[in-house]
């Protein structure tokens, strides 16, 4: 027995938008992650641990920056061959999926450029 068909399509579609989300995250693991936990009253010196992770940084924003642009590829550049019926042939759909893609690029994007502006919230 299958599954619903509509939840199917919607995680195909957002697959690449979910790894670009843990891409990003684990990019900014080394800086937002202290900042975070600094903010939450957590302390210590084990913090200082999670700068193991800045020389994976620049991977971690380039695997980010790929599954962005399979995103942006399957939102933008593709289009797909939908049956009538289906939710992939609503606009309405399509339009969503557009607006959550920007939405999280730009959370992203602000998560990636953290080490850049986390200083002058900190200082």
């Amino acid at each position: 027995m299958r599954g619903n068909p509509m939840a199917e399509h919607t995680l195909s579609k957002n697959r690449s938008l979910i790894l670009a989300a843990l891409a990003a995250i684990a990019a900014s693991l080394c800086c937002v992650g202290p900042f975070v936990l600094l903010l939450l009253g957590i302390g210590g010196a084990w913090i200082g641990n999670l700068s193991a992770l800045e020389p994976y940084r620049p991977i971690f924003i380039g695997v980010t920056l790929l599954f962005l642009g399979l995103a942006f590829r399957k939102l933008y550049l593709v289009p797909e061959a939908c049956e009538a019926g289906k939710p992939c042939a609503n606009p309405i759909t399509r339009r969503n999926q557009r607006i959550i893609f920007w939405v999280v690029t730009v959370i992203l994007a602000a998560l990636v450029a953290f080490p850049w502006y986390g200083p002058a919230l900190l200082g």
